[in-house]
């Protein structure tokens, strides 16, 4: 592990093999380099969005997976993993020869889910402790990454989408799925979102409409690695419906 002592999680002693948890990566650029966030950051008040069966029933991992084109043999990041709902099905879905890499910033989280990867005999799952500003996964590594539901929580924006782009291969997508509500209130708003990932040379591909209650999937490019700015360079987004 990169920088960091491994965490192994306690599993069964019948086991067949240990899930490490730690950093997949080197630390990159401080969070000190980037403009704060010009609006609340919720905080993180749990490792699962709702009930299972209800995100099942209103298919909102096959919807993920469709819009973004995720395939067999992919390496795909779920940022802000929790509890893992989308991580154990994203697993078959890229199928032995691809890589789920399950990224949290809260031990316990992961801790958690290393023993339901365990128990699901989940052999393509990585676990990855990331820190609020920087992911801390492998360079060029990324078919795709997953965001749902948390980016409101993210304390340091700027600062991890910027640390995110050298994990992104340059065909990669970034699904973010969340509300149309304030940040506050568990949510961004659509408008917002788009500012602040353009702030960092991300480009919007499309924004999709998820079913019942699933809010919206904002899918991105990353950055020209010619043309990607400097910290120094980014500018921080209003957000105008708070201040209304």
């Amino acid at each position: 592990m990169a920088g960091a002592t491994a965490l192994v999680a306690a599993l069964p002693a019948q086991a067949a093999y240990a899930v490490e948890i730690g950093y997949l990566a080197p630390a990159a650029v401080p969070a000190a380099e980037f403009p704060a966030p010009l609006r609340p950051v919720a905080p993180i008040v749990s490792p699962s969005r709702s009930a299972e069966d209800r995100r099942d029933a209103l298919n909102e991992d096959g919807e993920i997976a469709r819009l973004l084109g995720i395939e067999p043999g992919m390496t795909v990041a779920d940022i802000g993993a929790g509890s893992g709902y989308h991580t154990v099905r994203l697993s078959p879905r890229v199928g032995p020869k691809g890589t789920v890499i399950a990224e949290d910033v809260t031990p316990d989280y992961l801790a958690a889910l290393a023993k339901r990867i365990e128990q699901l005999r989940l052999t393509n799952v990585k676990l990855a402790l990331g820190d609020p500003y920087d992911p801390r996964l492998p360079a060029a590594s990324l078919d795709a990454a997953i965001l749902v539901h948390m980016y409101h929580e993210i304390a340091q924006p700027y600062a991890l989408l910027y640390n995110l782009v050298p994990a992104l291969k340059p065909t990669a997508r970034i699904g973010i799925a969340d509300q149309e509500h304030p940040t506050l209130e568990h949510g961004t708003p659509v408008e917002l979102l788009r500012c602040e990932l353009t702030a960092v040379g991300y480009r919007a591909v499309a924004t999709y409409q998820l079913a019942g209650d699933g809010g919206y999937l904002a899918v991105f490019s990353p950055p020209d690695a010619a043309a990607r700015k400097s910290p120094k360079d980014i500018v921080a987004c209003e957000d105008r419906a708070h201040a209304r």
